[in-house]
C-alpha cells in the first residue's frame, strides 16, 4: 500500500443505500487487511448513519451543519483525526443524500491541495431503480418536483460510475431498460449492477473503487439557484427519543410499528418520503448491539435491517426523516405517531430529548476548482 491514503467517496441520493455499501466495502477492506476510517455527513447532526457504521466496529467521524462541499476544511480535519486515531490506509466518505456537485467543490480541491496525501478513486453514484425508473418515466408512482429531481439527475451526471443499487428490486427487462437510459443520458459514466444488502455484484464495483483513477474531466454545469430551491423543497427532521418501561417490550415490534405510523400519516397527507431510517440501542443489551429500520419511499414497506434477539426495558431511539414536506409538519407527524405507538405497549414512556427540524440552506462551497 502507498504511504498515500485511498480516498474514496460513495455519492448518491437519499434511500439509495449510501450507508449499507459503505459498510460492506469497508468489511471487505478490512478482511485484506487494510485500516479503513469513514465519515458520515450531514445537514444535522445525530445520524442513523454513523450509529450503524459505529455499530460496526469501524472508526467514524461525523461531520454535521452542511454538506461536505460547504465543510470541506471540516472534512480535511476529520480525515486527519482518523489519521491520528487510526492510520486508515483508506477514507471511505458518505455525503449528504442531498448533495451535488463534488467533483468541483471535494474531490478536485482535494487532489490539488492534498495529492501528497491521497489518492483519489472514482467517483461513484448509488441509485435506487425503482425511483430511477419513476424520475425517468419508466414507471408511474410517487416521485418528487423538478427542482429536486434536478438534483437526483445532477448527482449521476459527474458520477465515474453509476451503481443501480438494490437491482434486486426489479425484474431483468426493466434493469436493462433503466441501464439503457442511463447509459444515454450520462454516457461517460460506467453503469453497474449490484445488490449491497444481497452482497451481489460488489467485487467489480470494489475493485474498481481501490485501482482506477478519477477522470479528470470539465466539472458540470450546476445552476446553484435550483440547487438550492430543490434542498430547501426537503424537509429534514433528526430526534433522539428515550424509552422506557416498567416490564419488558419487543423493540423491532415498537421500530416497525413507529414506521408504519408514520409512513401512514404522511401518506394521508400526500408526502413524498425520501429516507426514513430508525435505530434503537438498548441500554440492558450487548455493547454495540442495535435495532434499525428503513423506509426509502412513501409507497414501500418498512424494513428491518438490524433486530434484537431479546426483549428490552429501554434504550435509546435515533429518528431521522428527509421528506418532501414542511418540516413543521413532519416533526408533528412523528410526535403524533410516537404517542400512539407507545399507548400500544403497556407501562412504555417516550421522552423527546432531542429535536431538530429544517430546510436546508443554500450550498455555499469553499472551494470550486474548474
Amino acid at each position: 500500500m502507498s504511504q498515500r491514503a485511498r480516498y474514496i467517496m460513495i455519492g448518491g441520493f437519499l434511500g439509495a443505500g449510501k450507508t449499507t455499501t459503505v459498510g460492506r466495502l469497508a468489511r471487505h477492506l478490512s478482511d485484506q487487511g487494510l485500516k479503513v476510517g469513514l465519515i458520515t455527513n450531514d445537514q444535522a447532526g445525530g445520524l442513523v448513519d454513523t450509529k450503524l457504521l459505529r455499530g460496526q466496529g469501524y472508526a467514524t467521524e461525523e461531520i454535521a451543519g452542511g454538506c461536505f462541499c460547504c465543510r470541506f476544511n471540516t472534512l480535511v480535519d476529520a480525515a486527519s483525526k482518523l489519521t491520528a486515531d487510526s492510520k486508515p490506509d483508506v477514507f471511505i466518505a458518505e455525503p449528504v443524500g442531498s448533495c451535488t456537485d463534488l467533483v468541483a467543490t471535494v474531490t478536485y480541491p482535494l487532489r490539488r491541495m492534498y495529492g501528497d496525501a491521497f489518492t483519489i478513486a472514482p467517483l461513484s453514484v448509488l441509485v435506487d431503480p425503482v425511483r430511477a425508473r419513476r424520475v425517468f418515466g419508466l414507471d408511474e408512482g410517487g416521485t418528487f418536483s423538478s427542482k429536486v429531481a434536478y438534483i437526483f439527475k445532477k448527482q449521476l451526471e459527474e458520477a465515474d460510475i453509476i451503481v443501480i443499487s438494490k437491482s434486486d428490486l426489479i425484474d431483468d427487462p426493466q434493469r436493462e431498460e433503466l441501464r439503457a437510459v442511463l447509459m444515454k443520458e450520462f454516457p461517460l459514466a460506467k453503469v453497474v449492477t449490484a445488490s449491497p444488502r444481497q452482497e451481489t455484484g460488489l467485487a467489480e464495483l470494489f475493485a474498481s473503487l481501490m485501482t482506477d483513477e478519477q477522470a479528470r474531466r470539465n466539472p458540470m454545469a450546476v445552476d446553484y439557484e435550483v440547487y438550492a430551491d430543490g434542498e430547501a423543497l426537503l424537509g429534514w427532521l433528526n430526534a433522539t427519543v428515550t424509552l422506557k418501561s416498567d416490564d419488558e417490550f419487543d423493540a423491532n415490534t415498537f421500530l416497525k410499528k413507529l414506521a408504519t405510523n408514520v409512513q401512514g400519516r404522511l401518506q394521508v397527507a400526500g408526502v413524498e418520503i425520501a429516507h426514513f431510517k430508525m435505530t434503537f440501542s438498548p441500554d440492558d443489551g450487548i455493547a454495540g448491539e442495535l435495532a434499525s429500520i428503513n423506509l426509502v419511499r412513501s409507497d414501500y414497506i418498512a424494513e428491518l435491517g438490524m433486530e434484537l434477539d431479546e426483549p428490552t426495558t429501554g434504550g435509546q431511539l435515533i429518528i431521522n426523516l428527509r421528506a418532501e414536506a414542511d418540516p413543521a409538519s413532519l416533526m408533528e407527524s412523528v410526535k403524533a405517531a410516537l404517542d400512539q405507538v407507545r399507548s400500544s405497549f403497556f407501562g412504555l414512556q417516550a421522552v423527546l430529548e432531542h429535536e431538530e427540524h429544517f430546510r436546508p440552506g443554500k450550498p455555499v462551497p469553499t472551494h470550486r476548482d474548474a
